[in-house]
Parts: structure tokens; sequence; C-alpha cells
């Protein structure tokens, strides 16, 4: 294996507003479907032995605008579920609850951080196994968790890794056995 490459779908209303969305199936904005496009000028025409996707409209019309040819779907690549905090903003949660962070605590009837982590190591196990370049595509705060536990961190370590729309970033190594991050959030 040599990297695997994550995608962020393009921008939806909800994204653009800072609503959470997990569950919740939303088409790409006129803007997140031109960043899409952008996205895959800037993969220049890369080829991967696979490239696997959320199960998500928003993931997977970002594949198909980036030029990707998606050859599996896996809830397992979904975003973090919210739970009762599906489609309300950060603030709005911290006008009841000040505390909140979903890095520490999770989505009251969604997941915690390490159910979270646990999807996302099966999906980098898996994107291991396939002995090459992977793409994977899917959701800004389940991609961060994905990013952290590449490099060894727990899942609420992806708090620290900022994830814009319509980004990619890479995920290789230093010396052929160290995991790092080579390009983190770069814009398209």
């Amino acid at each position: 294996m040599t990297e695997i490459v994550l995608i962020r779908h393009g921008q939806t209303e909800w994204s653009a507003n800072g609503r959470h969305t997990s569950y919740t199936d939303l088409e790409l904005t006129d803007e997140g479907e031109a960043q899409a496009r952008r996205a895959g000028e800037r993969l220049g025409g890369r080829k991967f032995v696979a490239v696997i996707s959320s199960p998500r409209k928003r993931a997977l019309r970002t594949a198909e605008l980036a030029g990707l040819s998606v050859s599996e779907v896996t809830e397992d690549l979904a975003e973090w579920n919210y739970g009762e905090y599906e489609g309300i903003t950060t603030k709005q949660i911290r006008e009841g609850r000040p505390d909140w962070s979903l890095w520490a605590h999770g989505c009251p009837g969604g997941e915690s951080p390490e159910q979270v982590g646990a999807r996302l190591d099966r999906v980098l196990a898996r994107a291991r196994e396939l002995g090459g370049d992977v793409a994977l595509v899917g959701h800004g705060h389940s991609l961060r968790v994905a990013g952290a536990r590449w490099i060894g961190l727990a899942p609420n370590a992806g708090g620290l890794l900022k994830l814009d729309t319509a980004t990619v970033s890479v995920l290789g190594f230093e010396h052929e056995t160290d995991p790092v991050l080579s390009a983190w959030n770069a814009p398209c």
C-alpha cells in the first residue's frame, strides 16, 4: 500500500450553515458540485486500486463529479451519527448544554467517539489490505477520526484536525512503515 487519499464531500445546505448532518441524505449545493469537480482536478487523474465511499448521496455525488469510480460503499465510512443533534448547530446545542463537545461527549441517541473510531479502524484496515493507493470519500467528522486513528491517536484527537468541504488529505508513510499525515485539508 502506498497512500490513502481522503476526500470530503462538497458543500451541502446544512454544511454551509454549520448544521450537524449524518443520516439526513442531502444533495450538494451548486457550490458543492463545483467543489467536487475541483477536487477531481486536484487529483489530476490519479489512479486508485479502490475507491470506497460512504453511502450518502453527498459523498457518492462528490466521487462522481471528481471523476472517481466507486468500487465499494460502506456504512462504516458514514458520518458520525449525531442522534438527537441531527440538523442543529453546535451553538444551538450549547444553549442547553454549554460544556458540550462532540469529541468528548458524543451525541445522545447517536455515537460516541469510540464507536466512530471502531468504524473508521475497520475502514482503514480494509484500505491497507487492498495493496495500493485507495481513495476514501466521506464526511468531515468521520474523516477527521480516520486521520487521528491513522497516526495512532484516540478518536477524539480528530477534534484537532480541521477539515473543510471538498478538501483532499493524504495518509501515507514515512520510512515505508510509520503512518503519517502527508497532507491535510488541502483546498481544491
